[in-house]
């Protein structure tokens, strides 16, 4: 009981954390109690975190069952399998897809119709991982068992489907490197 309160408390707190970086990062937003109530991003990353705990506990129908009703909701599909860090900001959000082997680490930044997906290639690994502060533009598609490095920004309608290192700006189909450490 003891290990399931702290689980508990501690995701309050990184909701609460989630909360701030949204009114952080977007200028439209006044307070928290705006966000919590009012962020469809927002509202798909708590059930997320509820549907990820399930996920674990290997309740998968669930899990499943609130990352369904969350979608129909808010427009936006996480997989429980996935796994989100502290502060992710899913802007505007509607059409986003986020897979069940998708790592994204802190401080990232995901706008609309941005799809981290399979190429159905993979059996075990088959979504991309993100490292810390990536920002993914509206529209792209980050495909593969691939790496995005930190402080990486990918261009709106970007296609990535190969590793990227750190500190650079990507864009394009197929996405290449067009500004390395002078984001």
């Amino acid at each position: 009981m003891k290990i399931f309160l702290s689980k508990f408390a501690r995701g309050i707190i990184d909701l609460y954390g989630d909360a701030k970086n949204i009114c952080k990062k977007d200028p439209a937003v006044s307070n928290v109690l705006f966000v919590i109530f009012m962020y469809q991003g927002f509202f798909a990353i708590v059930n997320h975190r509820i549907a990820h705990f399930l996920y674990t506990c290997r309740l998968y129908f669930l899990a499943r069952l609130i990352s369904q009703i969350s979608r129909f909701v808010t427009g936006i599909e996480i997989h429980p399998g996935a796994v989100i860090g502290n502060r992710l900001f899913i802007d505007h959000g509607m059409g986003t897809v986020i897979g069940e082997t998708a790592i994204i680490g802190n401080d990232c930044t995901i706008y609309h119709q941005v799809t981290l997906g399979g190429t159905g290639k993979e059996s075990i690994k088959r979504h991309p991982t993100l490292k810390d502060n990536v920002m993914v533009g509206a529209g792209s598609k980050v495909l593969g068992n691939i790496i995005i490095g930190e402080n990486v920004k990918i261009g709106a309608n970007s296609v990535v489907l190969k590793d990227v290192p750190d500190n650079v700006t990507v864009v394009g189909i197929p996405a290449t490197i067009v500004n390395k450490n002078g984001l």
